[in-house]
């Protein structure tokens, strides 16, 4: 985005997009009538819907950090009765949780209402240090060849996605990577390898953004924009 957007942080670029829309400014109209407005959360939830819907298949959604919450875990309906599935990167800051286990048959309940969330095991970050001794090395088919990977991954519950979740970490020499799957039935190196293959896409937005250009579209039209992203 050029013109008064260009050096405004994202979150206030679309607040004043969703003001223009609101007020019906002209360059804000297709086709004389004012166009929609769709967070970029919400213009995902309807393309992968849209994908689901042709396929009929679940779908798999491998995404970064930022797409990786219930921003847009919660606009596909939370999964969708297994429709959907989230593989991401996970923030190091965010809080873990042991989930509730299954009472014995003489186990003797508690009154009021049974706990979704076990006890706190703290942030991804300060989890990583103890889990570093417990990793194991996998094989992984990982950029264009087979590869060791140390790794680690438990299931544990998040309040963020209100859910059960894995969690893997894959340890470095001297950092790591936490991922998070909302399918727990994905073996641990096929996760490592999906979420792998997406910067082989992400290579394919900067070429789109920087080469082809669409990143340097001058206009402000909405039609002209359509036209100029798909010429």
């Amino acid at each position: 985005m050029k013109g008064r957007w260009a050096s405004l942080p994202l979150d206030f670029r679309f607040y004043l997009m969703k003001k223009d829309i609101e007020a019906k400014k002209r360059h804000t109209k297709k086709r004389n009538k004012p166009v929609p407005f769709e967070s970029k959360m919400d213009q995902a939830a309807v393309m992968l819907k849209g994908v689901f819907d042709f396929y009929k298949l679940p779908v798999l959604v491998i995404t970064d950090s930022w797409f990786g919450n219930n921003g847009l875990w919660s606009r596909l309906d939370q999964g969708r009765n297994g429709d959907f599935h989230l593989l991401s990167r996970l923030r190091t800051n965010i809080t873990l949780y042991e989930h509730t286990p299954v009472m014995t048959a003489g186990e003797k309940r508690r009154r009021g209402r049974p706990g979704k969330y076990g006890d706190r095991l703290g942030s991804v970050d300060q989890c990583a240090g103890p889990y570093r001794e417990l990793a194991q090395t996998l094989s992984v088919f990982l950029y264009g060849k087979q590869r060791d990977v140390l790794a680690y991954s438990r299931t544990v519950m998040l309040k963020t996605m209100k859910r059960k979740v894995r969690v893997i970490w894959i340890f470095r020499k001297s950092s790591y990577v936490a991922l998070v799957a909302t399918d727990l039935s994905l073996p641990v190196e096929q996760m490592i390898e999906y979420y792998g293959a997406r910067w082989k896409i992400e290579a394919g937005f900067k070429e789109i953004k920087q080469e082809i250009g669409s990143a340097k579209s001058q206009t402000r039209d909405a039609q002209a924009v359509l036209n100029h992203l798909n010429f």
